[in-house]
């Protein structure tokens, strides 16, 4: 039976029934011709003022879909800025920044405005007409005077909805980042609760312990070489399990939706030359710069969960995985400089330690040692440091060092909070952030060295530590 015979059939049962049809014929970009009838909903007449809401959702979607594009563009214009820049000398590069930092502020609007109009999509959908749905644009018609179903029969399958455009959604780690460059820091001072008068900070009785006195200038041992690199983690194993020893090297470039991979150095020379020796598919995706390599395995957050992994490279299983009670996640309590960085491992003389917050500790730091075998908590202490006011931490000799920012180059290192005495103090530790974006910040107590990621940089500080 041919098309035309199925319309006329389709018509005359409406008919009967009391609906009015009609009929359309157009012709699409082929030439190949689509004939359409449209009935009134039986819904249409629940909903006095469905009209408006119709058109106004449509004029939403239409504008929701501009500011889509628009924020997609912008993105693009960011990233080749950035790379841009990254290639200049720092003397010359004050006009980039400034036009990086014009373009992100026009992309958080943009992004503003998207949110705005999403929620005034919904309120009309589902407020004023519950049978109203959202649909693409491209897909179906919203007639005026009335909210119409259209069926269309042609000589060509219907085309499949097109994707959403942006990448730069609410959920990505560039909006994560670029929301953090707007908040206030708050002074850890204001928060932080101050020792016992004339009480000093003494550390546990560990060979090689004593309390931080200085940092090094950062030394550079390898450049990222694509935009996935800006941020991420590099990482070695203090106490090594055969076969990898002391020299092996593992990275994590944590730019993505779905990080998975982890790369494998036999050595500095091999890293410095960006000749990996092996690459580790992870079961479960990263959530950000907060792992760490101990004892043959690697520790992580599983992405979008307060989920604790450990990974053992030998058999490149997962052999625990654990909630760690009450932790925010997805941006709840990350560092100043965003990244979802809410959960941060660290590895210190006296073992395997995460650092995060929770609703109770009302944003302040808590830490947590952890048994490395199991991923159990064994003890907890809450500070009264707020994680969301510095830029980043580290665990040495059981006393936690905080860094004041990530992207000042003269920065500091401000606080230290002991476990051993339950007592915290201020400082100012010079700490160079000579690239000025600092992501990852990690202590290795086998070499006495801290480890960084500093825009696209892999750096190493020397350190000094007091005698005991």
């Amino acid at each position: 039976m041919s098309v035309v015979s199925l319309l006329t059939l389709a018509s005359l049962l409406l008919a009967a029934s009391g609906q009015q049809p009609t009929f359309s014929r157009t012709s699409n970009r082929d030439g190949r011709c689509i004939y359409s009838f449209t009935v009134p909903s039986p819904v249409e007449t629940s909903c006095s003022e469905l009209g408006e809401a119709a058109n106004a959702v449509r004029e939403l979607q239409r504008e929701r879909a501009t500011q889509q594009r628009e924020v997609e563009s912008l993105g693009e214009r960011v990233q080749v800025l950035e790379r841009w820049m990254a290639g200049r000398e720092e003397a010359g590069g004050h006009e980039a920044r400034s036009d990086v930092r014009r373009l992100q502020v026009e992309k958080l609007d943009l992004l503003r405005r998207l949110e705005r109009a999403e929620r005034e999509n919904a309120r009309l959908r589902d407020g004023q007409c519950p049978g109203l749905r959202e649909t693409p644009l491209e897909s179906h018609q919203i007639a005026r005077g009335g909210r119409q179903d259209v069926f269309n029969l042609s000589s060509r399958q219907r085309a499949q909805p097109s994707r959403e455009a942006s990448s730069w959604s609410f959920e990505n780690t560039e909006y994560q980042e670029l929301k953090s460059e707007i908040i206030t820091e708050i002074p850890a001072s204001k928060m932080i609760q101050r020792s016992e008068s004339g009480t000093s900070i003494t550390t546990q009785q560990s060979p090689g312990c004593g309390m931080l006195e200085w940092v090094g200038e950062p030394v550079t041992f390898q450049k990222a070489d694509s935009i996935a690199g800006r941020y991420g983690v590099w990482m070695k194993d203090p106490e090594p399990v055969p076969p990898h020893s002391r020299e092996h090297i593992w990275r994590i470039n944590t730019v993505g939706t779905d990080v998975r991979r982890l790369y494998e150095y036999q050595d500095l020379d091999q890293f410095m030359k960006g000749y990996t020796s092996k690459v580790y598919m992870l079961p479960e995706p990263v959530e950000s710069t907060g792992g760490t390599v101990y004892r043959g395995s690697l520790y992580y957050q599983k992405r979008r969960s307060r989920s604790l992994l450990r990974f053992e490279m030998k058999t490149e299983t997962i052999l625990v995985q654990k909630d760690l009670p009450h932790a925010g996640y997805r941006g709840a309590f990350p560092y100043s400089w965003g990244g979802y960085t809410d959960i941060d491992f660290a590895v210190d003389e006296l073992g395997l330690w995460v650092t995060y917050s929770t609703n109770q500790a009302h944003g302040a730091i808590v830490i947590s040692k952890l048994d490395p075998n199991t991923l159990e908590v064994e003890q907890t202490w809450t500070t009264a440091i707020r994680k969301r006011a510095v830029a980043n931490s580290f665990i040495i000799c059981g006393i936690l060092y905080t860094l004041n920012s990530y992207s000042i180059q003269n920065a500091v290192i401000n606080f230290a909070y002991n476990t051993n005495t339950n007592s915290s103090k201020a400082l100012a530790i010079p700490f160079e952030n000579r690239y000025r974006y600092n992501s990852m910040v990690d202590y290795n107590p086998a070499e006495k060295k801290i480890l960084a990621w500093d825009n696209f940089n892999m750096v190493m500080y020397d350190i000094k530590l007091s005698k005991i």
